[in-house]
């Protein structure tokens, strides 16, 4: 199971910079989508079943819905990316050192992948030009603020999980106007 646990947060990770290194929908709608699938599987590991389905529905939604909207291509590392993705590797690695040697007790891979993408996701959206990568960073957001509170003693009840999938489905569902539009 910590293998699973621990593919899982590195997914997490991987998605997070995929939405960080993107301007593209399809990359956007890629990164969104493995944090979604991270989620869900660390939260299936921790036997959390309504949470893993509600973060699988409302990830699922999130990620075909940033398909429909946003500049159509993937547009991954557009010149300039290095600054984005030496942010994606520093805070990788600086989540790494909170989750395994600052913090204490089980659960380590899931406090990497919490910190990772509520990172990563608050500097795609201080530093988006796109609104669309503005979205996709508050939906992955959502979700990690959500799995972040599998993190307490005790098991918590599926409502932050569904709320989370319910705000990443709906800001996701927003339309967002093509650059190119005289």
């Amino acid at each position: 199971m910590a293998a699973v646990t621990g593919v899982a947060a590195f997914t997490a990770w991987l998605g997070a910079s995929i939405v960080v290194l993107s301007d593209g929908r399809r990359g956007l709608a890629l990164g969104l989508a493995f944090i979604a699938a991270a989620f869900t599987a660390l939260a299936a590991a921790n036997g959390q079943w309504p949470a893993a389905a509600a973060l699988f529905v409302g990830g699922a939604v999130a990620a075909i819905q940033r398909l429909r909207s946003g500049t159509d291509d993937w547009r991954l590392m557009p010149p300039g990316s290095t600054s984005k993705l030496l942010l994606a590797i520093a805070i990788g690695v600086v989540a790494l050192w909170i989750a395994v040697s600052v913090s204490s007790g089980a659960g380590a891979p899931l406090r990497f992948a919490a910190v990772t993408v509520l990172g990563l996701m608050g500097a795609r959206m201080l530093t988006a030009r796109d609104p669309a990568a503005v979205i996709t960073a508050a939906a992955g957001m959502a979700l990690a603020i959500a799995t972040a509170s599998g993190l307490a003693p005790t098991t918590p009840a599926p409502a932050p999980y569904i709320v989370a999938a319910l705000i990443a489905a709906g800001v996701s569902v927003l339309r967002v106007a093509d650059e190119n539009v005289a």
